[in-house]
């Protein structure tokens, strides 16, 4: 009869929190990429487990800045409803009431609706990666040490079926002031580098960050 689990038990997601916590606190600066000068990572978590995961970020924040690091925390959230509200009430209410107009008739064409609506939010030039670049921007003219500094980009779920993570790194590319960054990426990893969002976007091979899975 096998023992059920006990204390000491550490789950693939403990184990590659851990291998973060390690490679940004090298003793040369965070070693989170071996590409130079993009100094990305992506952290992939089962959606299933994204409580789980905010707790452990939150608890290596905490750690890291009792350390004297200095850490950004972005909320892809957030982001997308300031960008929902920021079209104005009117806008708002008419679209809620058009979708739930369309989900009494057909789940699938209410949920195109809103992807139609709101993708366009989102995407390229203008789009949530440019409010991305601007916090970190705000962050970085504070003057910090990139050795002991820190970004994660969380809440990436929200964006789901409206947004490609991939797409939000490509349009980051060179808009990080050289900090580390760490996006937190509710998913499945197939072989290599392929990724699959949510667990439900066919798998993208197009990442170029160090992946901790």
């Amino acid at each position: 009869m096998s023992a059920g689990p006990t204390l000491f038990d550490h789950s693939p997601l403990d184990a590659a929190l851990a291998d973060l916590k390690r490679d940004l606190t090298a003793a040369g600066g965070p070693a989170i990429s071996t590409i130079q000068n993009y100094r990305f990572a992506i952290m992939v978590y089962a959606p299933k487990d994204e409580f789980r995961l905010r707790t452990a970020i939150s608890r290596m924040s905490d750690d890291l800045r009792r350390a004297d690091w200095d850490v950004l925390s972005i909320s892809l959230q957030a982001m997308l409803l300031n960008r929902v509200r920021a079209m104005g009430d009117e806008w708002l209410e008419s679209r809620i009431a058009r979708e739930k107009s369309l989900s009494r008739r057909s789940p699938e064409r209410h949920l195109n609706f809103l992807i139609n609506e709101i993708a366009p939010k989102l995407e390229g030039e203008g789009g949530i990666a440019d409010d991305v670049a601007a916090r970190i921007d705000a962050f970085a003219d504070q003057g910090l040490d990139p050795n002991r500094t820190v970004i994660f980009i969380g809440r990436a779920g929200a964006l789901y079926p409206f947004h490609r993570s991939s797409a939000l790194l490509k349009l980051l590319d060179g808009r990080t002031r050289n900090l580390p960054v760490v996006l937190l990426y509710p998913g499945q990893r197939g072989d290599g580098n392929a990724l699959s969002f949510m667990g439900r976007v066919p798998a993208d091979r197009d990442y170029r960050p160090r992946i901790y899975s």
